[in-house]
């Protein structure tokens, strides 16, 4: 049990990527904490939870609302009385009801602003609430949710891909501020990840034409296959776990191999 009797903050829980990690986290002994704006999502992702034997709370919250977080940090605290792991996770490519868009020229000034809001400043309130929290405690684990896109964009979503570079940028300010309380802050760089968030991208097409741009994706991976919530739920085992104990400050790339040429 690597995380035997820890107590984890998943933001994103719902689904995808954040129901994983919270199953697998369960499976190593964590009590979870699924956050998300899908109440009855997290309270699913719960259920499965509890399958395995774990505790644990689903809270409602927007990221981006200071009072909710600090809500949510509150619950956290007085059922369990610590914060060991916090998972920024929650993040969105598609929240503005309006028609997506992403060339720079064209992105509407709000479209930008929510998506910065969500994907950056909705990380940045998470570790505001919860590092008091674990510095008293001087102990504590922060993955961060980043992507691939960050630094090797594989699609144009300026406000996206920027917003998650920031993330790149917040995980390693932190990281510095907190080591020396015993506390690593990491992040979590996706790339082609099988799961709904794909659902907006291809969901007008048939299974048949669906299965086909998958397998086109495919091709750029050097593991010839998307990844799934499951590869990236063990990363994030390793960054929340002391088997990560001396690693803080890194950027995991969980890409298949993606990209292989060089970076300066």
């Amino acid at each position: 049990m690597l995380l035997s009797n820890k107590v984890a903050i998943i933001t994103g829980a719902a689904g995808g990527i954040g129901r994983g990690m919270s199953i697998k986290f369960a499976s190593e002994g964590c009590d979870i904490v699924a956050v998300d704006l899908n109440l009855p999502g997290a309270e699913a992702t719960l259920a499965e939870v509890k399958k395995l034997g774990r505790d644990g709370l689903a809270i409602q919250a927007d990221v981006t609302n200071s009072a909710l977080i600090q809500a949510m940090v509150e619950k956290t605290v007085e059922k369990y009385g610590r914060i060991d792991i916090l998972v920024n996770n929650a993040g969105t490519l598609f929240d503005v009801a309006a028609q997506h868009v992403s060339s720079v020229s064209e992105i509407p000034e709000d479209q930008w602003d929510r998506l910065v809001e969500i994907n950056l400043k909705g990380c940045f309130l998470c570790c505001k609430a919860v590092v008091p929290h674990m510095k008293e405690k001087r102990y504590g684990k922060i993955i961060n949710f980043s992507t691939l896109g960050a630094i090797h964009p594989p699609a144009v979503a300026p406000h996206y891909n920027a917003a998650k570079a920031g993330v790149l940028g917040l995980t390693l300010d932190v990281a510095s501020e907190v080591g020396p309380y015993n506390i690593t802050v990491n992040a979590i760089m996706p790339g082609p990840i099988r799961t709904s968030f794909y659902d907006k991208i291809v969901g007008h097409l048939s299974d048949e034409e669906k299965e086909a741009h998958f397998a086109r994706m495919c091709r750029n991976v050097p593991l010839q296959r998307m990844g799934t919530a499951e590869d990236i739920a063990g990363a994030a085992v390793f960054l929340a776990s002391e088997l990560s104990a001396y690693v803080t400050g890194v950027q995991l790339l969980v890409a298949g191999g993606m990209p292989l040429e060089p970076r300066l």
